[in-house]
């Protein structure tokens, strides 16, 4: 009997490795998608105290309203984002979900075939000392056949139940394979859409800003600050003198210099 075909578990093992590399991947990706949760939050929470801060506070009218939609604008994307972050992390924790549950049923099949395992070896290691042993005993050949093709036919039987396992264990690590791939696929592919989702979203809002702006009418602002600050009709008079041109005329050159003149003589006019 060849040791190898009752000891090799190489091929089980190999599909062991592969399921704890695709449970590797859906850590990975369940990692990823909490960590993008926490950037997306800490954008939005910072975001968010962007749009609270004062923006065109002195402005008025078409521009002072326009720049109140991009501030308030501002603030629904950061709500936005703020639910993409909580999405997020709800889809984490589905995959989270998906992997235990696996990892649980997984648990159970691959106990039941390592004790499989080992009781298959402990009947090969039995049956080979046996065989050893009836060869170096038994002095009559038939005696000695009927010993080993007793433990060669249980150990046949124990290897009809292990394969039979076997075949059972292998189909159902391959629906949780498939079950695996298209779990992450999915996953995968809704992250991608929440993505694809709040850029729109933050486009649509923005989109309102713009068509704010668009109402915004320089000329109409200038006009409506004019109406509200003006002073007046008409611009401030001349400042008036109480000398006329006659009297300088027929001042003489020599009153017109001095000083005191001027003075003593200017309430008389």
């Amino acid at each position: 009997m060849s040791s190898k075909l009752h000891k090799n578990t190489a091929g089980y093992d190999s599909i062991i490795q592969h399921l704890n590399d695709g449970k590797r991947t859906c850590k990975e990706i369940e990692d990823f998608m909490k960590a993008r949760a926490a950037i997306e939050e800490k954008y939005a929470k910072e975001l968010l105290g962007l749009s609270k801060k004062v923006c065109g506070h002195s402005e008025m009218n078409t521009l002072k309203r326009s720049l109140d939609v991009f501030k308030l604008q501002t603030e629904s994307v950061s709500l936005s984002h703020l639910h993409l972050a909580q999405t997020m992390r709800e889809e984490a924790k589905k995959l989270e979900d998906f992997r235990e549950k696996q990892k649980e049923a997984r648990k159970k099949v691959e106990q039941h075939m390592d004790a499989l395992h080992k009781q298959k070896a402990a009947q090969y290691k039995k049956t080979a000392e046996a065989s050893m042993k009836e060869r170096a005993k038994c002095h009559q050949f038939v005696y000695c056949c009927v010993s080993v093709l007793q433990n060669v036919s249980l150990l046949g039987k124990m290897r009809e139940e292990w394969l039979n396992e076997h075949v059972k264990a292998c189909e159902f690590f391959e629906k949780q394979e498939v079950e695996r791939i298209n779990t992450l696929r999915n996953v995968v592919w809704t992250h991608l859409n929440h993505l694809s989702q709040q850029c729109v979203t933050s486009d649509e809002l923005y989109e309102e800003v713009r068509k704010s702006l668009e109402q915004c009418n320089i000329q109409e602002d200038i006009e409506h600050f004019i109406n509200l600050r003006r002073t007046g009709d008409k611009p401030p008079g001349i400042l008036s003198s109480r000398f006329s041109q006659q009297h300088i005329k027929v001042w003489p050159r020599s009153l017109m210099k001095s000083s005191c003149f001027k003075w003593n003589h200017c309430n008389k006019f």
